[in-house]
This record gives C-alpha cells, structure tokens and sequence, in this order.
C-alpha cells in the first residue's frame, strides 16, 4: 500500500442540539480557540466577516500543543448550510490539506462528522508515509476532543 493508504480520517459525534445550532457553531471559526486542542485562536481576513465560498481567515497553531506557535492561511472550499463547512489550509497556489465538517440531522439531535484530508502531491503522500501514523493519531484525537467540547457546549446551551 506504501504512498497510496488514505491521506485523511473521520471522527464523528452524536449532538443534542438541532442541527442550525451546530452549525452556527461549525462555521464560526473565530471560537474554534474554545475547543480545538491545537489551533488557540482563528480570524477572518481579507474583509470577510463569515462563512462563505471564498472567504479566508487565518488560524492560528500551536502543533501538539508544543512548540512555536505560526499562522496558517485557511480559505473556505465548501459552505452548505447545515451541511457541509470545509476549508483548505494553506496558500491558494498550494494547499496542503483540508478539514471540514459534516452535518446530519439524527435522531432528535444532530450527527457532526469533523475529517480531514491530505493533499495528494508527492511531498504531503512521503510525509504521510512516514510520519502518517503517528500524525494520524494526533489528528483524530484532536478531532474527538474538538467535537466533545462542541457537544458539551450545545448540549449545555439547551
């Protein structure tokens, strides 16, 4: 399998919440500081104000929670309300990968899916080969505790 194994995951979470609340709070990346475990804080840039097709905002990492802290440039891919928000993460010349949020409604509440994916060019698949399992694991953690803090946030609202 080598350099061809998936370049991304998901994590998904059962919510209490409607799904217009869930999104509301999806596609506000200027509060993704209260529940992401890597990135503290994220800003609209640019002119834009929100969620759209097109609209760039910066979040701002501290990767594993170590290190020195860097500003990555996001630009919004996908906006369909209550649906779908996805964004890439890097320039627009090269994107490095996306993360994006799935929205189903489900059983009274609504079922948030959080995924990423990895950009298929040579550099990002020898990354991933090497250093895909470890980073692996990092994302989908973060992803479980990004969604679990989301959901005791709704859940809490209610």
């Amino acid at each position: 399998m080598g350099l061809l194994k998936p370049l991304g995951d998901e994590v998904s979470v059962h919510v209490d919440a409607p799904v217009d609340r869930v999104w509301a709070l999806v596609s506000d990346v200027t509060r993704i500081g209260e529940f992401s475990p890597e990135t503290f804080e994220a800003r609209w840039t640019r002119g834009h104000t929100g969620p759209e097709v097109g609209a760039t905002f910066k979040g701002h990492v501290k990767r594993n929670g170590v290190g020195p802290t860097y500003w990555s440039p996001c630009r919004v891919t996908v906006c369909e309300p209550e649906r779908v928000f996805e964004f890439a993460v890097g320039t627009e010349a090269v994107p490095v990968n996306n993360w994006g949020y799935r929205l189903e409604p489900e059983a009274g509440g609504t079922r948030v899916t959080e995924y990423f994916r990895l950009h298929p060019s040579l550099p990002v698949r020898i990354y991933w080969f090497v250093l895909g399992r470890l980073r692996g694991r990092t994302n989908r953690a973060g992803m479980r505790t990004t969604l679990e803090r989301m959901k005791k946030v709704l859940e809490e609202e209610r």
